[in-house]
């Protein structure tokens, strides 16, 4: 019925312009749009510095790798195919013929050879340079993590690592130390897409925020940013599966106030909004099919600041940052364990999981056994209010070691730690969770915690250069395996926020990834995360859930299963 009135309406166009003798026109459709909430203004677009969830999710949309992954299935990318040899060593992946950039210029394996060199090189100090140590690709981790800052010491390094395009850039030829059963899943993460050639080697990667210089190659190209306000992008002419692309535009709004993205979700402003404000998930999971919820691979944690712990800290300059009372093991372990994690969860009532360990469920070992099952009991750590009696015993401890010549040490170290913060990035639901915490350490352990909120974009720099006393923190796995976990805290890595240094557990976590055996290497995380566990150096508090609300005429989306959301194949129906 559209068509026709369309094709009515059209008739009588001719006719009124032949009347008045005037120049006909085409008519054009109205663009399909998508109103998009993404949340904080990511710090950077560039998918080889990138670190952060709101950046990834533009980066997803607007860039791809070697293969894309959507509700758990690895599908192809940038490679139509690929090959693994019979023992696993290599891995070859045959570019598509009709991989290009959005500017309309050939992409070749030699601009993947190019980015991931680049994203290893410490000059250009990725934030997720780490994680080419969990690729066991020949060399990388050598480069990655070298240290030196001599040109020609990096330039071999480089040359050593085992990548290279092959048949004039129609193949990626990857070699690897060790079978790697993640590594081709692993490909989809956006810190392994291309970059152009014209992206700058070193800095943030403003290029990428600024549409006269961002060449992409995913299904949809930046056309406008708005630093702190929005962002624009189009469907990509370009894309090798653009007949797949129903979506013509996607306007993205950076609002970190949830209670405000979802005053403009109801009002029809927004159609996609990544979480909600925690008062209304109840209601929501139980009325609106609009309302999504997903389990997800990752932690929410509080850290401490263990930096110069001459025992387990690292060497961080915290400047005039005064963390040795956190050096404590028995302090540590107390306000562990002074945690109600089923209150906390009760609470947000989005179908969190309490947290007993540091692994979330999810990953299976080599016997198809959950690690989450098999490790949670670690630590002293309960999810309820069943070790408040522990913690009492463990603070009363902590306070004798700490103040042994104190009339009344227990006093002494409560009024030590009302000098203390817990410093979380603005958020509702980050300040019920600090709220709640608060409170729990009042009542059982009798002293009340400052607490301090800073926008995301500064929270990062806090948090990653130790200016704080405790610290929000949360972690999302990149690969189906607990090293990208607990990866994470060791020396060099970026984030690596409590500045954990265990000699026994990173033995571990190395044994882990030079193992030989899928036994060997369970093991060693086995044995790493008890160690982890009986540190403490951050406290687990809840492992995720993914919540979002979709408008019901927005279909076709989809997102991984670490959490990334993808708009390459989403329609409107009207």
């Amino acid at each position: 019925m559209k068509k026709l009135m369309f094709l009515f309406v059209s008739f009588l166009g001719v006719f009124a312009l032949l009347a008045c003798d005037g120049e006909t026109t085409e008519a054009q459709d109205e663009p399909v749009v998508l109103n998009w909430n993404i949340g904080a203004d990511p710090r950077t677009l560039d998918p080889g510095l990138n670190g952060a969830s709101d950046g990834g999710d533009v980066i997803n949309n607007t860039f791809e790798g070697l293969v894309r992954e959507k509700q758990g299935e690895v599908l192809p990318g940038m490679a139509e195919t690929w090959d693994v040899s019979a023992d696993g060593l290599t891995v070859t992946f045959n570019i598509r013929d009709d991989a290009k950039w959005s500017d309309g210029s050939a992409l070749t394996a030699d601009d993947f050879v190019r980015s991931w060199l680049r994203g290893m090189d410490p000059r250009n100090a990725s934030e997720y340079s780490w994680i080419w140590s969990y690729t066991n690709v020949e060399g990388a981790a050598d480069f990655a993590n070298s240290g030196s800052d001599d040109d020609a010491t990096l330039d071999a390094l480089a040359e050593a690592v085992g990548i290279s395009s092959e048949n004039d850039g129609a193949q990626l030829v990857v070699e690897l130390t060790t079978p790697t059963n993640w590594f081709v899943s692993l490909m989809s993460f956006y810190h392994f897409m291309p970059v152009p050639e014209t992206a700058d080697v070193e800095g943030e990667g403003q290029w990428a925020k600024e549409p006269g210089t961002a060449i992409s190659n995913g299904p949809f190209v930046l056309t406008d940013y708005t630093v702190g306000d929005k962002l624009k992008l189009e469907k990509n002419p370009n894309y090798w599966n653009i007949e797949d692309v129903q979506i013509d535009e996607i306007n993205g709004y950076f609002i970190d106030s949830e209670t405000t993205a979802y005053a403009r979700y109801e009002s029809g402003e927004l159609d996609f909004i990544p979480s909600v404000p925690t008062a209304m998930i109840p209601g929501l999971m139980i009325a609106s099919q609009e309302f999504h919820v997903f389990p997800l691979l990752g932690t929410y944690y509080i850290n401490f600041n263990l930096a110069g712990d001459p025992d387990i800290g690292g060497t961080k300059d915290i400047g005039d940052r005064d963390n040795e009372i956190f050096y404590n093991e028995n302090l540590r372990k107390a306000l562990a364990l002074a945690i109600d994690r089923e209150a906390i969860t009760e609470a947000l009532g989005a179908g969190q999981v309490p947290a007993g360990g540091f692994i979330s469920p999810g990953f299976l070992d080599h016997n198809e056994e959950d690690f989450y099952e098999n490790s949670k009991d670690d630590s002293d750590i309960v999810v309820d209010d069943g070790a408040f009696a522990l913690a009492e015993t463990y603070f009363e401890t902590a306070a004798n070691e700490l103040y042994p010549d104190a009339a009344d040490p227990v006093a002494e170290l409560r009024t030590e730690l009302e000098t203390k913060e817990y410093r979380y990035n603005t958020s509702e639901a980050h300040k019920q969770v600090a709220e709640l915490v608060q409170g729990m350490w009042k009542d059982n352990l009798g002293f009340t915690i400052e607490l301090g909120n800073e926008e995301w974009a500064l929270f990062q720099g806090t948090r990653t250069d130790g200016y704080y006393d405790m610290a929000r923190g949360g972690w999302l796995t990149d690969f189906m395996d607990p090293s990208g976990m607990l990866g994470i805290f060791t020396q060099g890595n970026a984030y690596n926020d409590p500045d954990y240094n265990n000699p026994a557990f990173e033995d571990k976590i190395e044994e882990a990834q030079t193992a030989t055996t899928a036994a060997a290497h369970f093991q060693a995380l086995y044995d790493a995360h008890k160690i982890f566990m009986e540190d403490m150096p951050v406290i687990p508090i809840y492992h995720y859930n993914d919540t979002m609300l979709v408008k019901s005429h927005v279909k076709g989306w989809s997102r991984s299963v670490l959490g990334g959301i993808d708009f390459s194949s989403a329609y409107i129906e009207e």
